[in-house]
């Protein structure tokens, strides 16, 4: 429940000054706000920048270092598999080249579906900081007993049941950023969240070829299965810290003092006009029909499913790096530096895009750059050409990293609706991820030219879609400056009441501000 701001003197407010900042209910102290009583304290103009800093850096330090550990055991327990194929998993499975397959594809055939009921349960329940642990810990046991498989249904099993709990975290962290940060500062955040991924698929390459080339035979136990036995106990522990780590939602957080959470909800209604917080009629089953009922949850979710199948080389990147002709340790350090080299670029591309407000061109143009990389690979032979296609084609994910992003920024309100639409399009973009499963055929290697020729198409078609989804912003842009207040709906005015009563401001007042919100493109 939102906490209800007292009526305060005007006057007052008016004169308040450094010299208060001494007073026993508020005080400054080497750049830390401590406030006590007046939950409004903070927004006084005196001392709200200061406040504002001191909140987002507590934000920092602790909301996106515990997400972004989660996230890079969450990439390296789902490519496990790839990097178990090079010491022996098929073999002792007795897996063919289609079954090895479909061991890649059924995690996703579980983890797609389960994204959209996943993100409606979020924002209702009250308390994600023990929802995504719980998901993190169940996903690292069964990832760890995938470890104990001994043939192709086996791990088929291990795989959906690790797909299930998955589904939780990627659309549900990001929507739990949407819950806190502003639309400026939202891109950046989300990109150092995704370079969780690209480190992973670096440092979890280099981990993995540590357990593999140390560990096999020990216990009379083969190596690859050693690797989900450890990086499955490692993700459990992490899900078991996070529940500390992790904030609820700006109303109820339990490690911020009422001054900063009636804050950090005020932030939010200032940067779109209206309160983040769905209105009395807003459930998880309307913001699913509010979603389905919007096109552009269904150019994201085609968008996102292209530009997903382009990248599918991620699950196939230790078999590209193998291709250069070196032996299984020194491939597996080769695909390490490609992977920084991305999060190098995903941070500075999100970056700029969050100062520059544009979202189009920095998603486009990382995908263009792996279009370069696989022109690269389709027209040379040589180690070294295709060493640096391969750092090109990494680097695509900068552009997949905004995705959910320009979501959150194009399906911003309410809640409930923003939720159910990052859920379908991660989980429908994630269709691409499926059918890239099958796009790596071994029989097409080493060159694998007609993997690399459905990458060009497809990130053609996501660049088109994209292009379009611009537009489209651009249009709805024109027609919100010539809406009046008038026009606007009943829950929509409610959402906007309720900023104004949050900020201590007229309804006029917010009325005239909601002109000023336009969509980012």
């Amino acid at each position: 429940m939102l906490v209800h701001r007292p009526p305060s003197d005007s006057a007052s407010e008016e004169k308040y000054d450094a010299s208060k900042l001494e007073s026993p209910d508020l005080r400054v102290e080497a750049g830390v706000v401590e406030v006590r009583d007046d939950d409004g304290g903070l927004l006084l103009p005196s001392v709200r920048p200061a406040a504002e800093r001191s909140l987002v850096r507590k934000l920092d330090c602790r909301l996106l270092p515990a997400i972004i550990l989660i996230f890079i055991l969450n990439y390296i327990d789902r490519v496990a598999v790839s990097s178990a194929r090079l010491q022996g998993l098929e073999q002792d499975l007795g897996l063919t080249d289609i079954q090895y397959e479909t061991v890649l594809a059924v995690l996703y055939a579980s983890y797609v579906p389960a994204q959209i009921p996943s993100n409606m349960v979020l924002n209702r329940i009250t308390r994600p900081s023990l929802y995504i642990p719980a998901c993190v810990c169940i996903w690292g046991m069964t990832s760890a007993l995938t470890g104990v498989t001994k043939n192709y249904a086996g791990i088929l099993g291990a795989r959906i049941a690790v797909g299930l709990p998955e589904a939780a975290f990627y659309p549900g962290a990001t929507y739990l950023l949407s819950r806190w940060y502003t639309r400026k500062e939202l891109a950046f955040r989300a990109a150092i969240l995704y370079g969780g991924l690209l480190v992973s698929n670096a440092f979890g390459n280099l981990i993995a070829a540590g357990i593999l080339n140390g560990m096999e035979g020990k216990l009379g136990v083969r190596a690859w299965r050693w690797l989900f036995y450890i990086e499955g106990a490692v993700t459990v522990c992490v899900g078991l810290f996070s529940i500390w780590a992790l904030p609820d939602y700006p109303h109820n957080t339990r490690w911020l003092s009422k001054p900063e959470r009636r804050l950090a909800q005020v932030r939010l209604a200032e940067d779109a006009g209206e309160a983040d917080e769905d209105s009395a009629h807003d459930t998880a089953l309307t913001g699913l029909k509010q979603a389905l009922r919007d096109p552009k949850v269904y150019i994201l979710s085609v968008m996102g499913c292209a530009q997903l199948l382009g990248l599918s080389f991620v699950n196939f990147f230790p078999t590209l790096t193998a291709t250069l002709g070196f032996s299984t340790t020194v491939s597996l350090l080769l695909a390490a530096p490609p992977w920084i080299f991305a999060t190098i670029v995903c941070c500075v591309n999100a970056w700029h895009a969050d100062r520059s407000g544009e979202r189009f061109l920095h998603l486009a143009v990382p995908w263009w750059g792996v279009m370069v990389g696989y022109a690269i690979g389709l027209g040379t032979h040589s180690v070294g050409g295709r060493y640096v296609a391969l750092f090109l084609m990494a680097s695509g994910y900068a552009g997949f990293a905004l995705t959910l992003v320009w979501t959150a920024n194009a399906v911003p309100r309410p809640p409930a609706k923003r939720a159910a639409a990052m859920g379908i399009v991660n989980g429908v973009g994630n269709l691409g991820n499926l059918i890239g499963s099958y796009a790596w055929k071994a029989a097409w290697g080493p060159d694998y030219h007609p993997s690399m020729i459905i990458g060009l198409a497809s990130f053609g078609l996501a660049s088109g879609l994209a292009l379009l989804l611009r537009q489209m912003l651009v249009a709805q842009n024109r027609q919100l400056d010539r809406r009046e207040a008038a026009e606007m709906g009943a829950a929509e005015r409610e959402r906007i009441a309720e900023a104004a009563r949050l900020e201590g401001v007229s309804l006029a007042d917010a009325l005239e501000r909601k002109k000023g919100f336009r969509y980012l493109y």
